[in-house]
């Protein structure tokens, strides 16, 4: 069976098990009933761009687009680039082999942003898979300790993705095999971001000082001119945010501030284990909200105005309006908050790990008693992520 018929086969699918007919798809999607009905039937050939607008109107979780991608993602094209050049150099792994695997690795990473974790996740597999089947190759000591280094973030880009997903296993298996490369080579970079980032999975989980301690650990044996130690910093502020500490949300926030102050932005600002430090006004925003700061609502405002003109954060601009609409019902005020949690939602940009946050707006506005809170339910049974 071709990609296409693959496409065509689950969008019928998807359609009938949501139970729309081509003219609500069509009232979702912004293309015509007529035109979907011609995709269906496979009269019409799909592309990425639709496939990506599909995923989003049925909750597919990146299932339309990881149907066309395989193939056109170019992960088995880089994989094959490096393997053609291991062979036409004389060592099993040679300098441009491992250039070309940190060079992958990076893309994935600056990918993370924009990719559903769902599309992202197959990639990274595909590139780890490589890094181990030369782990047994002949090569020197540094050429050893650079492949470690390439698979230890790929490892805990992997694992942050089951985070994303909310695979608890895997991302577990995943965090202990970039602290081990992490170990072997003496990176206290991706140790401490091993660190951090499991003290993000333990705050979504709602262990907070569990996540404290971590947090701590992180910034304790983190380069003090890395990216990890501000984002272990920022994430000690968010878990005493929800424990409700002002007075140390506000002193964790000021370090931030003072360390971010002192970086300049780098080359690609969206790798995600780059700090950036336009970052630092997202990180206050939700901190702010979660300590039920009034100043909340005024910082996540500006937040989604920088996030919507650079057009290529969505992800983030959902997280951003979660955020005000938290801070709009401190400020009571839940009928905007409704909004904002609708907005959100409505984007298919919220990852699974992040849907405690939707739901605590939305059980906001149910508190509040507007009647809003029963169709943003239903809203959120729609749009939540199915996994697998």
């Amino acid at each position: 069976m071709t990609d296409q018929a693959r496409f065509r086969d689950e969008l019928r699918r998807l359609k009938q098990q949501r139970g729309l007919s081509y003219r609500a798809l069509a009232s979702r999607s912004n293309y015509s009933p007529s035109y979907l009905q011609e995709l269906v039937n496979g009269d019409k050939p799909p592309n990425e761009a639709i496939a990506e607008q599909l995923d989003i109107a049925l909750n597919a979780g990146g299932r339309l687009v990881a149907l066309l991608r395989p193939a056109a993602d170019g992960s088995d094209d880089e994989i094959e680039a490096a393997e053609l050049t291991r062979r036409v150099t004389t060592s099993d792994v040679g300098a441009e082999t491992l250039d070309q695997l940190q060079q992958a690795a990076d893309r994935l990473a600056m990918a993370y942003s924009t990719t559903p974790p769902v599309i992202l996740l197959p990639r990274v597999r595909r590139h780890l898979g490589y890094v181990a089947s030369l782990i047994d190759a002949r090569k020197t000591l540094a050429q050893q300790r650079r492949l470690f280094v390439v698979g230890g973030w790929l490892s805990l880009l992997r694992a942050t993705l089951h985070i994303d997903l909310r695979q608890a296993g895997a991302a577990a298996a995943y965090l202990r095999t970039a602290a081990r490369l992490a170990e072997d080579v003496e990176d206290r970079e991706i140790a401490a971001w091993c660190l951090e980032t499991r003290a993000w999975e333990l705050l979504t989980d709602g262990e907070y000082r569990q996540a404290i301690q971590l947090s701590q650990h992180a910034q304790a044996i983190a380069p003090a001119r890395g990216s990890a130690i501000v984002q272990a910093t920022a994430q000690e502020g968010r878990a005493w945010a929800r424990l409700g500490d002002r007075a140390r949300t506000g002193a964790v926030l000021n370090r931030v501030e003072r360390m971010a102050g002192r970086r300049t932005q780098p080359a690609e600002p969206e790798h995600h284990y780059r700090y950036d430090p336009a970052k630092a006004h997202a990180y206050a925003a939700t901190t702010l909200a979660w300590a039920g700061d009034p100043a909340a609502a005024t910082v996540a405002r500006a937040v989604i105005a920088e996030l919507t003109g650079e057009g290529v954060r969505p992800r983030r601009i959902a997280s951003a309006r979660l955020d005000l609409g938290l801070a709009l019902l401190g400020a009571g005020r839940p009928d905007e908050a409704a909004h904002e949690a609708r907005q959100a939602i409505e984007s298919g940009r919220i990852v699974p790990s992040n849907w405690w946050r939707a739901a605590e707006v939305i059980d906001g506005v149910a508190g509040a008693g507007l009647p809003e809170a029963e169709d943003l339910r239903a809203l959120a049974a729609e749009f939540k992520p199915r996994i697998g």
